[in-house]
């Protein structure tokens, strides 16, 4: 049984995951690679990676993916604020190739040797090799200027609003996912539009919680 596309079809019949660009990716890139081994990659649940850090759970992946995905089109430019283990920003490298650029940051030095590492381990070892794929050392407010603008800008660590930075680095008709809030987030999705104005919404919550409803038999085949 291939679990990793189990979790895959998982999250499909859940429609979680609704294009198949994102489904080919998550396929691709096997979860397992990293999460620490003492850890079940495959449960829908966020899971500790260390240094006080997570790796978030898969649907919460998939959400931002599919939200991203018109603008991680081949060619594309992409930067993942938070990377920890260095998932996402695989995915991100896969979805637009060796001709975009995809770049991670992470304020944990540790975290960015890891995050090296298991990308080393993937499907996505080639992009990293030609530098079509990086991970640096940065503040994530401060976001990564050397390679900006960005088609996509993920970010993982909740803000209590959207730094102006990662605003100025994010492309006329570019997208920004990030959680904003302080006790509680909302995922907030933002847009530049070509004029160079932003607008912001919040993503309903319906198809998130949604995943919440675990069918018991597919998650427990999963952990098994």
């Amino acid at each position: 049984m291939d679990k990793n596309k189990a979790l895959v079809e998982y999250l499909q019949q859940y429609n979680i995951i609704k294009s198949d660009k994102v489904a080919e990716t998550m396929q691709t890139i096997d979860r397992a690679l990293f999460v620490p081994k003492e850890n079940p990659p495959y449960l829908d649940s966020p899971m500790p990676i260390g240094y006080n850090a997570t790796i978030s759970a898969p649907h919460m992946h998939a959400t931002c993916l599919e939200l991203l995905k018109d603008h991680l089109q081949p060619g594309m430019r992409a930067l993942d604020v938070g990377s920890g283990s260095g998932y996402l920003t695989a995915c991100f490298a896969m979805m637009v190739g060796p001709q975009g650029r995809a770049v991670g940051i992470e304020h944990i030095p540790e975290l960015v040797a890891v995050a090296i590492q298991n990308v080393q381990r993937s499907a996505a070892k080639s992009l990293l090799e030609n530098n079509s794929l990086s991970f640096h050392v940065a503040a994530g407010r401060h976001g990564w200027k050397e390679e900006a603008p960005y088609d996509a800008i993920h970010v993982g660590a909740a803000a209590t609003e959207i730094p102006k930075d990662l605003i100025e680095q994010l492309k006329p008709g570019g997208r920004m996912v990030i959680p904003v809030g302080h006790f509680f987030q909302d995922l907030q999705v933002v847009n530049k539009k070509l004029d160079g104005s932003v607008s912001s919404r919040d993503v309903t919550s319906v198809s998130i919680l949604e995943i919440l409803i675990l069918d018991c038999n597919q998650m427990c085949q999963l952990l098994r």
